[in-house]
């Protein structure tokens, strides 16, 4: 393998009953992650460093893939939630989505990154955040949240805190390619590291956390030693330019949030599967059923 690219063995096949008309694609479920950034002594390699965790190979999605903290909505993210930050109809012009559906977004991205990083973006005022949520206490929360015992609006009402909106900056957009049976509407999302939180691997879908520089990551990514989808490379590379995590924060405002959504089309003898503006993942299917180039 040239590089770390997750390519699924059974993904030549659904490609063509695709392009033949015998697939019927799945709808995708809006999800969100958060690429949670701190900095670090940059005598080294400069710039903010990324938390990353590598699900399980027993996952059946990306098994053995690195990725961000993240996951699919909850229908509860919907309900009235202590809210700070810009309102939910600016998120809304920004995600493109109606306003109950931005809050929902934003709520799972916040919510995802308590439930599988132990960081939480909220705080007791608009303009606080809460410290370490390590103790018994958070931990008992955070299981029920996961087990979807507890809402994230009841979360926060129990303990008198309001999400902060204005900690995060929406950076992109990708859906899961039309023939994968799994889809996702995945906005990813850029936040700091809240002073006095620290992350831990409180995720049972990954076997390991770490703390790297997109650079690193991307350079073992070349060399196939970290194994990652496309929207995980593609917006390491993306991160790679920002000196500080409040650099990159601010850049977000900015950024482009179409959908990025693979393309499969039938050429000559053969299936090319592209992402638009994304050239280093175009595959050549041969219709023979060969291996991918």
């Amino acid at each position: 393998m040239a590089n770390g690219q997750w390519y699924p063995p059974e993904w030549p096949d659904r490609i063509r009953a695709l392009a033949e008309g015998s697939l019927t694609p799945v709808a995708p479920r809006r999800a969100a992650t958060v690429m949670l950034l701190k900095d670090h002594d940059a005598a080294t390699t400069p710039g903010p460093l990324v938390h990353m965790l590598r699900r399980r190979t027993s996952m059946a999605f990306a098994g053995g893939a690195y990725a961000y903290p993240g996951g699919g909505v909850d229908p509860r993210d919907e309900h009235e939630i202590r809210w700070a930050g810009p309102t939910r109809a600016w998120w809304s012009s920004r995600l493109s989505v109606e306003e109950a559906t931005a809050q929902a977004i934003v709520c799972a991205a916040v919510r995802e990154t308590y439930e599988e990083a132990g960081v939480l973006l909220a705080g007791p005022t608009e303009d606080t955040v809460v410290g370490d949520t390590t103790g018994d206490d958070w931990e008992a929360d955070r299981a029920a949240l996961v087990a979807r015992d507890l809402s994230f609006a009841e979360f926060l009402d129990r303990r008198g805190l309001v999400l902060r909106s204005d900690l995060l900056g929406a950076w992109t957009r990708w859906i899961t390619p039309e023939f994968e049976p799994r889809r996702y509407d995945t906005w990813f999302f850029v936040a700091s590291l809240p002073e006095g939180q620290r992350t831990r691997n409180a995720s049972t879908e990954a076997d390991r956390t770490v703390w790297i520089h997109p650079s690193e990551a991307a350079a073992a990514y070349d060399k196939g030693e970290l194994l990652m989808m496309p929207p995980t490379i593609a917006t390491l590379r993306q991160l790679t330019p920002y000196a500080t995590a409040t650099e990159a924060l601010a850049a977000a405002q900015d950024r482009d949030l179409t959908p990025v959504l693979a393309q499969a089309t039938l050429v000559n003898d053969e299936i090319v599967l592209a992402w638009p503006g994304h050239d280093e993942f175009t595959k050549h299917i041969p219709t023979a059923g060969e291996a991918p180039a």
